[in-house]
């Protein structure tokens, strides 16, 4: 028997792997992103842009994405993935104007939709008692952005900018050099360690079934969920570098560890929120997750309030623990009431949920720039997280009323089947 027993298992532990070296590669424009301003001369709307259009990469191909996965197996999907990203990765770290950076950024931030693929893959090999932890714990490879925000600074500061031997770059453009390195190599661990026949439980079905439950509005409902606990997490990974610089008055190294306070709950309590999904069912752990962003982003959302960032960052640790136990909570959401579907609907789940990584620090540069008040980026993840609680309250009248109809059975699919107005 192999190291990892079970097949599902040793699904698990590859796509965990390749999507924490996916995810480091997508934010590592948030740690970049300071020394490419410097060099550049950026507004703070261009660097806003830069970091939005790494988000976009990550979140326009989800749902086409998912539906393939689905359709054709997770092993050739998550491979071709990371493969497909290895060449923008290289002319990266040889671009010479702000433009091209943009649209690297996009090319790059492609390592983003790893999630998608891994979670209709898990969500094919793993049992319906086991969905909560093993999408929880798949989905705490949003580790990697810590991982960029503890290595990233200390290489730049050792290997200076210039070239090495005349052809390798150094400073920040040696970063996604060695990314492309590592993405190479987990591809091909990954396609060669992979269970085969790998399972691909749309095969049989036509592309046109499998979009019928995008017509549900529950559907939608725990896309607009994502979008908060998981899109803004993206924005805030590559967003809170910057804040604390410029907020604070801290150096790029420190604002880096500030960060990954932040990160590491909202990325390693993903299994916990997964496994009290699984206890308490989807709906209170969700509600119980908002609460606590909630009371967090209040404190943090009041203008001067808070002069530390050390007692800013405890904050917005708590903030990222309900970011990272409601991540998992929304997946078991989807797999509860899309069982047969959790590629196609978690896709678009995963989708406009990502593209809140887009869109986030473009209204947060703005408003920023109206205003001259730091805190706008907390007021409006405050409103985001508020509309999000009233929604789930909303969602429960009727789903109790469809439970006293006999409409709904166990939380499940029947219900959801409400057609988008």
């Amino acid at each position: 028997m192999s190291m990892f027993g079970r097949p599902e298992n040793k699904v698990l532990a590859l796509s965990f792997t390749g999507f924490t070296i996916a995810f480091a590669v997508w934010m590592m424009y948030g740690v970049m992103g300071i020394p490419i301003r410097e060099e550049y001369g950026l507004s703070d709307t261009q660097l806003a842009w830069l970091l939005a259009a790494s988000a976009l990469g990550g979140a326009l191909p989800r749902g086409p994405l998912g539906l393939l996965t689905d359709k054709y197996g997770g092993r050739a999907v998550f491979t071709a993935l990371l493969l497909m990203v290895v060449p923008g990765a290289i002319i990266v770290s040889y671009a010479q104007t702000y433009e091209q950076l943009v649209g690297l950024a996009v090319w790059t931030g492609l390592t983003g939709n790893t999630f998608v693929v891994g979670i209709a893959w898990n969500s094919a090999w793993f049992p319906k008692e086991r969905q909560g932890f093993a999408l929880g714990f798949f989905g705490s490879g949003n580790i990697g952005a810590a991982v960029t925000k503890f290595i990233a600074p200390p290489v730049m500061a050792l290997i200076p900018a210039g070239y090495i031997a005349g052809v390798v770059p150094g400073g920040w453009r040696f970063i996604p050099m060695v990314y492309a390195v590592m993405l190479v190599v987990m591809a091909l661990i990954l396609w060669t360690q992979a269970p085969t026949p790998d399972r691909k439980p749309a095969a049989t079905r036509s592309f046109l079934a499998m979009h019928r439950p995008l017509r549900a509005i529950d559907a939608w409902r725990f896309s607009y969920y994502y979008n908060i606990v998981f899109g803004a997490y993206v924005a805030l990974s590559l967003w809170l570098p910057k804040y604390y610089v410029d907020t604070f008055g801290v150096g790029l190294t420190t604002a880096a560890l500030l960060t990954a306070s932040f990160i590491l709950p909202a990325s390693l309590l993903r299994p916990v929120g997964g496994w009290l999904s699984d206890i308490w069912g989807a709906r209170r752990a969700t509600n119980t997750f908002l609460l606590v962003m909630i009371a967090a982003g209040i404190l943090v959302s009041i203008p001067g309030l808070i002069k530390s960032p050390y007692v800013f960052a405890a904050i917005v640790f708590i903030f990222g623990c309900g970011m990272g136990a409601g991540k998992a909570s929304v997946y078991r959401y989807v797999y509860d009431f899309f069982p047969r579907d959790v590629g196609v609907v978690g896709g678009l789940v995963g989708q406009i949920g990502a593209f809140g990584g887009f869109i986030f620090p473009l209204l947060w540069a703005y408003a920023l720039t109206a205003t001259g008040i730091p805190e706008t980026t907390w007021i409006v993840l405050l409103f985001g997280s508020v509309s999000c609680y009233a929604w789930q309250l909303i969602a429960a009248r009727r789903e109790r009323k469809a439970e006293a109809e006999g409409r709904l059975f166990a939380g499940r699919a029947e219900a959801s089947l409400v057609p988008v107005p």
